[in-house]
């Protein structure tokens, strides 16, 4: 148990570090076509910043680097599925690459996962983290931890298929509003927002 423990905390720090990297990358020179593609959308500053929207830039080692360079171990990583290995078994490649990231806090405002959004028809347009230790897309429902306040202000929470529609309700002054993840609503997703 004390493992397992260990491992989770490991992959909350991760992901912490991972939602620091894509925020930067967002604001930096990488992240310009992204905030043109985000403001074309109607999003507003103060909204990215609520939901901490970042970005993945072209590339695929980027990700890697950054926690290379943070003396982080890369098997750990890939176990937050944040990188994936490569087919030779030599290395790793990053698992987002030129997205719109949407962090995923669990209940208590912790990232346990990452959506990424291509900017044009490029495939798969949307990319989830793959199912962890702390992610589970049964169980999570995205944007709770920011809207949970205003969920149970108001006793009611609209449910939305994606980021897109949560972001687009919640800044029309809809804020009582959550997201499956493009999955089917699920029994522990009512359970989770009964509570």
């Amino acid at each position: 148990i004390k493992q397992r423990i260990k491992t989770k905390e490991q992959l909350y720090e991760i992901n912490k570090n991972a939602l620091v990297f894509f925020q930067e990358s967002l604001k930096g020179s990488l992240g310009k076509r992204a905030v043109q593609y985000l403001e074309a959308r109607g999003i507003k500053k103060e909204v990215i910043e609520f939901f901490q929207i970042g970005f993945a830039p072209r590339g695929w080692d980027n990700l890697v680097q950054f926690f290379l360079k943070k003396k982080i171990r890369l098997d750990n990583v890939e176990k937050a599925g944040l990188i994936v290995s490569r087919p030779s078994g030599k290395g790793y490649y990053d698992r987002f690459r030129e997205r719109i990231i949407f962090p995923i806090f669990d209940t208590r405002k912790q990232v346990v996962g990452f959506g990424g959004r291509v900017m044009d028809d490029s495939l798969p347009k949307y990319l989830n983290t793959p199912e962890t230790s702390l992610f589970n897309k049964s169980r999570i429902i995205y944007g709770l931890g920011q809207t949970r306040g205003a969920c149970r202000e108001a006793s009611s929470a609209f449910v939305v298929e994606g980021y897109f529609d949560l972001i687009a309700l919640y800044q029309h002054g809809i804020e009582n509003v959550t997201a499956t993840l493009g999955t089917a609503l699920t029994l522990d997703h009512v359970r989770i927002l009964k509570g």
